[in-house]
């Protein structure tokens, strides 16, 4: 049985959001964020403390875009992947891991400058505001990229999508969106109206509920307050 370690809105929304796309049985196993402090334990099954944590029999992954490679092609063949002999499959690889490393990574620094850091003198606002420059500049490859397409490549949805649609969820969530174009916000919109992603929403909020309230990085309320 496949196992997913998850917080609510966190990296790990991807792999979870290709488990329900691809309708593959598993176990959610929602954590407090941040789970390296308050989720005792959670270290010693992956010493990073980091979200996500993917196991399936001997395997252990902790990347979220590989994870979705991972199961696209582990439990394939099926369409979220693209394959080597197809035309697109340089396009899905790049997108795929641009959601990540290029899209995601400068989207930590705004959140923990502007979001995470508690003491004042701690937050760092000329930061945060850089590194949300940074990624609406990069996001623009994307915008080009959409120019005439429902999808990032292969005129189909894929895992590159899930990778990049969850970059645009963190953007949401921290407010950047108010930036995006309309080609942006209407592949936004579409991709979030799927029936995986819905599904996905759905499983999260029932994993959430052992947690109490929680605000929307998945951080419970009553920690926030001691």
């Amino acid at each position: 049985m496949i196992e997913l370690y998850h917080c609510v809105n966190a990296r790990s929304f991807r792999p979870l959001w290709t488990l329900e796309e691809m309708g593959l049985d598993y176990t959610l196993h929602v954590l407090p964020f941040p789970p390296r402090y308050l989720a005792p334990g959670y270290k010693d099954m992956n010493p990073l403390g980091t979200i996500p944590l993917l196991i399936d029999s001997e395997t252990r992954m902790t990347e979220s875009s590989a994870i979705c490679h991972y199961l696209a092609t582990r439990y394939g063949p099926c369409p979220l992947a693209v394959a080597p002999d197809e035309p697109d499959y340089g396009a899905y690889l790049n997108f795929l891991h641009m959601g990540e490393a290029t899209l995601t990574f400068p989207q930590t620094l705004v959140l923990r400058y502007r979001h995470f850091e508690e003491a004042e003198e701690r937050r760092l606002p000329q930061v945060a505001d850089d590194y949300a420059r940074w990624f609406l500049a990069r996001l623009r490859a994307v915008d080009a990229r959409l120019a005439g397409r429902d999808h990032l490549c292969a005129g189909r949805f894929t895992a590159a999508d899930i990778s990049v649609g969850y970059a645009l969820m963190l953007a949401a969530t921290i407010g950047l969106d108010a930036e995006f174009s309309e080609t942006l916000r209407a592949y936004f919109d579409r991709i979030r109206a799927r029936e995986g992603h819905r599904r996905a929403q759905a499983r999260q909020a029932e994993g959430a509920k052992s947690l109490g309230p929680v605000d929307q990085f998945g951080r419970p309320l009553a920690s926030l307050a001691t």
